[in-house]
């Protein structure tokens, strides 16, 4: 940060301005900051567009910590609950059951499903693991294709609750990039391009160039948007109404502010709803193997008595 931080110095001494300089470390400061900054030396409010984006971007941050948040819970107790059954299934299990292959007795057909398993994993359990980390491995390299994650993009879109949450997350982004730079004077066909490099749905991607290409042939933002049947209709009809009444920068942040919420209602649902699920899950396998364990010691006392 110093060595950047020192190069710009330099740079503005040489008689650069602020954007210039910043144009000289592109992997460090974004298109967004780039433009906005431009914007605020040409319009002479400068201190003005760094308070914006300021707040811009410590919603931003606050966004993608909610979400992280949301989805490292399942994540964290899905993987917990994998250690957990895989150490009873490699472990526990075989040493249990092999005191009851002493009493030679017929063991009921849970036990026996339980013992296979428990077999399987021992044998295989470390090429499976090699085998999921390749594969994943694989998926990963192959999704770097762009028709592939284009296509694994819009599957995910499709879906019923992370389809609409990543939707919110991509419109959120979009609306509120474009209310601070439209507002900050940046022209629009910029701002859309701008807007368009920091959304991560490659499908929606798609659809802003698209809508750049009609706005460029002077179709309004509002019906270029909702031909591309990508974007929610409340952001539509928001755009829609700062077009009409010369608001256009307000409406969009308002779009924003209400896709944000979206995004809030949407992690809310999820998290609500995995909760239960996971413990569900968990304590359903944990009582298979209990139940496995404990069938063949019952059958022993009915014999005994």
């Amino acid at each position: 940060s110093r060595t950047v931080l020192a190069a710009l110095r330099s740079d503005i001494l040489e008689g650069k301005g602020f954007a210039q300089a910043l144009s000289s470390a592109p992997g460090v400061f974004s298109p967004l900051y780039r433009s906005l900054v431009q914007a605020g030396e040409q319009s002479g409010h400068l201190d003005m567009v760094m308070s914006r984006l300021a707040e811009y971007l410590d919603k931003r941050q606050n966004t993608q910590q909610k979400v992280t948040l949301a989805l490292a819970y399942p994540a964290v107790v899905t993987l917990v609950a994998i250690l957990v059954v895989g150490g009873l299934m490699s472990y526990v299990v075989p040493q249990v059951v092999s005191v009851f292959a002493q009493t030679k007795q017929t063991l009921p057909f849970l036990t026996r499903a339980l013992v296979a398993c428990s077999d399987f994993l021992r044998q295989w359990g470390v090429v499976m693991l090699i085998c999921i980390v390749a594969a994943a491995f694989l998926i990963v390299r192959a999704l770097r294709a762009p028709a592939l994650k284009r296509r694994f993009h819009a599957r995910v879109l499709k879906l019923p609750v992370f389809g609409r949450l990543f939707r919110a997350l991509n419109t959120a982004r979009m609306a509120s990039t474009l209310s601070i730079l439209v507002g900050s004077g940046v022209p629009l066909l910029t701002a859309l391009e701008t807007a368009r490099g920091l959304m991560t749905m490659l499908p929606m991607q798609d659809a802003v160039a698209d809508a750049m290409a009609k706005v460029r042939e002077g179709v309004s933002l509002s019906r270029a948007l909702n031909a591309t049947r990508q974007f929610p209709p409340v952001l539509i009809h928001l755009i829609s109404s700062g077009e009409a009444s010369g608001t256009l920068s307000h409406m969009l942040d308002r779009a924003a502010q209400q896709q944000e919420q979206e995004v809030e209602r949407k992690l809310a649902t999820f998290t609500t709803l995995m909760e239960p699920l996971l413990i569900l899950v968990m304590g359903g396998m944990v009582l298979l193997i209990v139940l496995a364990i404990m069938m063949p010691i019952i059958d022993m006392n009915q014999m005994v008595h």
